[in-house]
């Protein structure tokens, strides 16, 4: 698998510790949209798409099933919100 094009929009809202939203194309055939930047007590790390369950929890839609493909997107994605305007 590999990561082919990665879009970052920053985003900048007082007290929001989101920081910007990521798309990424892997192989030029699969896009995943809306992956979150949020600035943790330890840095900066994504938050994958999800959405909120009938007993009020949050599930992600898509994700990384092992630690090895997270890092290679988080890597991507905060590198390129890095030399983001």
């Amino acid at each position: 698998m590999k990561i082919t094009s990665v879009s970052v929009r920053k985003v900048e809202k007082e007290g929001s510790r989101m920081k910007g939203i990521a798309s990424v194309l892997l192989g030029d055939a699969f896009a995943v949209h809306d992956i979150r930047i949020i600035e943790g007590d330890n840095g900066l790390f994504i938050a994958m798409p999800s959405r909120k369950t009938a007993t009020g929890n949050y599930r992600d839609i898509a994700h990384p099933i092992n630690p090895d493909v997270r890092k290679l997107f988080e890597d991507a994605i905060l590198e390129e919100y890095k030399n983001a305007e």
